[in-house]
């Protein structure tokens, strides 16, 4: 068993820890760079709004490169898992309160 398998082995309801620290934890540090890259098309979104996107945009990303984790199999599943949509749906809600749009030039 190598490291990697190692920490994923501590689950918390399925869910790998391990996992679900690295997804916040990368979020958390890309955030100002990802604001900060939107600002520059007159898009606000504040920093902590990618924290909650961050669950959303993981399953997109695992559906588009064929990566079907746990979380994306449970959360495409038609018959169950119905919590865990709402969840995902909820936090993308979350992600999108706040967001400003804003018009003309700006120094960012």
């Amino acid at each position: 068993m190598n490291t990697i398998e190692f920490l994923r082995s501590f689950k918390i309801l399925g869910y790998a820890i391990f996992d679900l620290s690295v997804t916040f934890i990368g979020m958390y540090l890309l955030a100002p760079f990802l604001s900060g890259l939107f600002r520059r098309i007159h898009i606000d979104i504040p920093k902590r709004n990618w924290l909650y996107f961050a669950l959303p945009i993981g399953i997109i990303v695992h559906i588009l490169v064929g990566n079907i984790t746990p979380m994306t199999k449970q959360f495409l599943d038609p018959n169950g898992y119905y919590l865990l949509k709402l969840l995902i749906l909820g936090l993308a809600i979350l992600g999108f309160q706040g967001i400003e749009f804003r018009k003309g030039i700006e120094e960012v």
